[in-house]
C-alpha cells in the first residue's frame, strides 16, 4: 500500500511535525509513504522512512496570513500557483496511491484551494479511488465570517471519507472550536494526541533544574524570548538557575545573533534542538507559547509551565489550549498583549507554586492514525 501526505506549514512547524509522525507510523506498518511538503522542511524533523517531495516552498511573512511569499520574500502570483499545482499533481500522479491525507485542509489553508481542489478532483476520478482523509489538530482557529467555517464542513462532506482529529475527546473535542461539527460528525475519528518525535534515550545533563524558554519552530515569539531574559533577575523562585533560550530555526541568523548579544547573566541562547522533550522532563520550568507540540511536551514531562499564547490578529487556538491547562491547575497563562518582564517573572513564581505531576491524556495519535487509515482503506476496498 502507498500513502501520499500533503502538508503546508506557514509560520510554525507543528503541522509538518504531526504529518511526518503519521507518515513514519504508516511506514512502520509496511506502507510506502510520500510526504509532499509545501514549505522548507525543518532541519530537526525526523523523516526516516519517508519519501520527501519538496514542492515550490511558500510561507506567510507574518501572523495575518493574508499573503503568501516565497522564501526570499517575493509575493506569489498566479504563475507561481500554476507551477505549484502542477508540481503537486505530478507528485500524486507518479504512483497509484491507496491513501491521500491532507493536513489541515479543508479546515484551514483555504488560500490553497486552487491547488487542493484539482488534487482532490483527480483523486476522486482514480480507479480504484484512494481513501481521502484530512488530518487536523485539537483546536481550530475561529473565523470571523461564519460562512468560511460552513465552507469547511461542506468541503469535508463532499470530498472526504474521514477526518482524523488529533486530540483526546475527554480533554478537547472538535465542537469546542468548530460550530459545524454536527455536519461532519460521521467523518470524525479521534486519534489521541500525536506525541511526535519521542526519543526514549537517556537525557543529557543539560536542562537539569533549568528554566527552558522556547517559541517552537516558528518565526514569531521574539518578544517572549527577550522578555524572558530580563525576567530572570526579577523572579523570586528561579533567579538561581540557568535560563536556556531555545530559538526556532525559522528565526533569521541575524535575529538569532542579536538575541545572543542581548543575553543577560544566567541566560544562554541557542538554536532549538531535537532533545527538547527530554530536557523538559528534568527542567524546573517551561516558558513558551501554547502550540500543539510544545503543550504536549509539557504535559508529558509534567513540568510546571508558563504559557504566553500566540494571539496576534484574531488567533484563538493557543489561548484556548492554554486555558484548558490553567483550568486543571497545570499552568499559568499570560496574555501576549500584556507581556512584560515583570509580569512574566510573577507568572514564573506562580507556576513554580503549582504541583509537579503528569496529566493523563490520550497519546499515541500517530500510531492510532495509521491504524485508522489502513482500516478505513481496507473497509473501502471490501465495499
Amino acid at each position: 500500500m502507498k500513502a501520499f501526505i500533503h502538508v503546508q506549514h506557514l509560520l510554525g512547524t507543528g503541522h509538518i511535525v504531526r504529518a511526518a509522525a503519521i507518515g513514519r507510523a504508516l511506514a512502520a506498518r509496511g506502507m510506502e509513504v510520500t510526504l509532499a511538503a509545501g514549505n522548507t522542511v525543518p532541519p530537526t524533523l525526523n523523516t526516516h522512512g519517508l519519501n520527501i517531495v519538496e514542492l515550490p516552498p511558500v510561507r506567510s511573512p507574518d501572523a495575518v496570513f493574508d499573503k503568501l511569499v516565497e522564501p526570499d520574500g517575493t509575493p506569489v502570483d498566479d504563475e507561481w500557483f500554476e507551477k505549484r499545482t502542477s508540481a503537486t499533481l505530478d507528485a500524486f500522479k507518479a504512483q497509484d496511491y491507496d491513501i491521500l491525507l491532507t493536513e489541515t485542509y479543508p479546515f484551514g489553508r483555504r488560500q490553497f484551494e486552487r491547488e487542493m481542489r484539482p488534487l482532490l478532483e483527480f483523486a476522486k476520478t482514480r480507479k480504484p479511488k484512494p481513501l481521502i482523509a484530512s488530518s487536523i489538530r485539537d483546536i481550530l482557529v475561529r473565523k470571523q465570517q461564519l460562512w468560511k467555517e460552513e465552507w469547511m464542513a461542506t468541503q469535508a462532506r463532499q470530498s472526504y471519507d474521514c477526518v482524523l482529529v488529533h486530540s483526546d475527546p475527554e480533554f478537547v473535542q472538535l465542537g469546542d472550536s468548530f460550530p459545524f461539527t454536527a455536519e461532519v460528525d460521521h467523518l470524525l475519528r479521534y486519534t489521541g494526541y500525536v506525541d511526535a518525535q519521542r526519543d526514549d534515550t537517556a537525557p543529557s545533563e543539560e536542562g537539569y533544574d533549568e528554566v527552558l524558554i522556547s517559541c517552537g519552530g516558528g518565526a514569531v515569539g521574539g518578544q517572549l524570548l527577550e522578555a524572558a531574559m530580563v525576567a530572570r533577575s526579577l523572579s523570586r523562585r528561579a533567579n538561581d538557575t540557568l535560563w536556556r533560550v531555545l530559538v526556532g530555526h525559522d528565526i533569521s541568523e541575524a535575529a538569532f545573533t542579536e538575541l545572543q548579544l542581548k543575553a543577560t547573566d544566567g541566560c544562554s541562547v541557542e538554536r532549538a534542538r531535537p532533545d527538547f522533550p527530554q530536557m523538559l522532563k528534568q527542567a524546573r520550568l517551561s516558558i513558551s507559547q501554547a502550540g500543539y507540540n510544545t503543550v504536549l511536551d509539557v504535559l508529558i514531562a509534567g513540568v510546571p509551565a508558563v504559557f504566553v499564547p500566540f494571539a496576534q490578529v484574531r488567533e484563538t487556538e493557543q489561548a484556548q489550549r492554554a486555558a484548558a491547562l490553567v483550568q486543571r491547575s497545570r499552568a499559568v497563562s499570560l496574555p501576549e498583549d500584556t507581556l512584560t518582564p515583570e509580569g512574566l517573572a510573577a507568572a514564573v513564581d506562580d507556576a513554580l507554586a503549582l504541583p509537579r505531576a503528569e496529566m493523563t491524556v490520550l497519546l499515541g495519535g500517530a500510531e492510532r492514525s495509521a491504524d485508522i487509515l489502513i482500516a478505513e482503506r481496507e473497509r473501502q476496498v471490501v465495499k
